[in-house]
């Protein structure tokens, strides 16, 4: 019989009490879909949008909640303040000429019930992405900007979905707006 290598045994050992430890933290791997606090949402996107596609994948991947048409018939109200990309010099070259972009997307939003609670206030999401430019590669910088916008515009997805899941009504604030 083949007795076990002193290493190969402090490698099972260590690995074991890592895996221990992991697990008795709460460790777990991020899912694809986060569960959300309400039942139905609106969006106010274009429904032909990308960006709406994305969202409403995402939100019925959850499980826990459906994208409804119109507001009146949703228990929240995705409401899109404002959305702007923007492309910036980084650095220039010695012939004063561009070599690295910042490419940015700034998207805001609030999320609200249709008596006027408050979901998420008002906030900000800023996504960017630095890129090397050089004029003897056009074409395929012009496909690594289209790739870094669509990898942008899936970030924010996240951003987005991660704090639908965190959302949840404001003590109060839909009895507030009933009183009034």
């Amino acid at each position: 019989m083949q007795r076990a290598s002193p290493a190969r045994l402090l490698f099972v050992v260590v690995l074991t009490t890592l895996t221990t430890l992991l697990s008795a933290c709460g460790f777990q791997l991020r899912g694809s879909s986060m569960p959300l606090k309400m039942s139905t949402i609106a969006l106010s996107l274009s429904p032909q949008s990308e960006l709406y596609g994305l969202l409403r994948q995402k939100i019925d991947a959850s499980g826990t909640t459906r994208v409804v048409a119109e507001a009146k018939n949703a228990e929240a109200v995705f409401t899109v303040l404002g959305d702007s990309n923007g492309k910036s010099i980084q650095s220039l070259s010695a012939a004063g000429r561009a070599r690295e972009y910042q490419l940015t997307r700034t998207f805001s939003f609030k999320v609200e019930s249709p008596t006027g609670g408050v979901y998420i206030a008002p906030s900000i999401i800023t996504v960017q992405r630095s890129m090397n430019f050089s004029d003897d590669q056009v074409l395929a910088k012009e496909a690594e900007e289209t790739l870094l916008a669509r990898d942008m515009q899936d970030d924010l997805v996240r951003q987005i979905m991660r704090r639908l899941g965190a959302a949840k009504l404001k003590p109060g604030s839909d009895t507030e707006a009933a009183e009034k």
